[in-house]
């Protein structure tokens, strides 16, 4: 009898595979409760996991790419870690680990030593909302205004940008749109200073 079972069971899995439209035989009682489910039903949506990964916030993709160490443990002084995970959106104009070296000699342990002064430089770095290249581009000579109150002027020429901060110094963006999932940066090879 267990021979004629296996046997019709194999036979049964065979019609199936093959697309056969003959009736199989009943199915053995399973323990495990059925599923109130139709067959045709659509698959459940995929957990993030099973997704692509989410995307990092503005502080660790910038921690993540490297070259922003000095800004981040500048970030770090400042207080202003948990501010930029935050929801946002959020531009930054991100100085690289290059360019914090080139401001003159002490001027980075005197900021690092100054919360305000730290704050006020690195809120000077920061747009409110999302704004990409493309949107960059198309704003030479206008002013635009920062998180910190102050104003940086952009000039785009033979396609490149700059942005020049209150106190007249120019810095060039060097890389864009790093998108991020509370918003974008963009790479500047100098740090932005606001008016004194």
């Amino acid at each position: 009898m267990k021979r004629f079972a296996i046997a019709a069971a194999i036979l049964s899995l065979g019609l199936i595979a093959t697309g056969c439209t003959a009736a199989a035989p009943a199915a053995p009682p399973s323990s495990a409760p059925a599923s109130s489910a139709p067959a045709t039903s659509a698959p459940a949506s995929p957990s993030p996991s099973m997704s692509e990964p989410m995307m990092s916030d503005i502080v660790d993709t910038a921690v993540a790419a490297g070259d922003f160490k000095t800004l981040a443990t500048a970030l770090t002084a400042a207080g202003l870690v948990e501010t930029l995970k935050g929801p946002g959106p959020f531009t930054v104009f991100a100085p690289t680990d290059e360019a914090f070296a080139k401001l003159p000699a002490g001027t980075l342990d005197g900021l690092l030593k100054d919360k305000k002064a730290l704050t006020s430089v690195l809120t000077y770095h920061v747009v409110s909302g999302e704004v990409m290249a493309s949107q960059v581009a198309g704003m030479n000579g206008e002013k635009v205004k920062t998180v910190q109150g102050g104003t940086f002027t952009v000039k785009v020429k033979d396609g490149k940008v700059s942005l020049t901060d209150g106190a007249g110094n120019t810095v060039n963006v060097i890389k864009t749109d790093i998108t991020a999932s509370n918003g974008v940066i963009h790479v500047i090879d100098g740090v932005l200073l606001p008016k004194s």
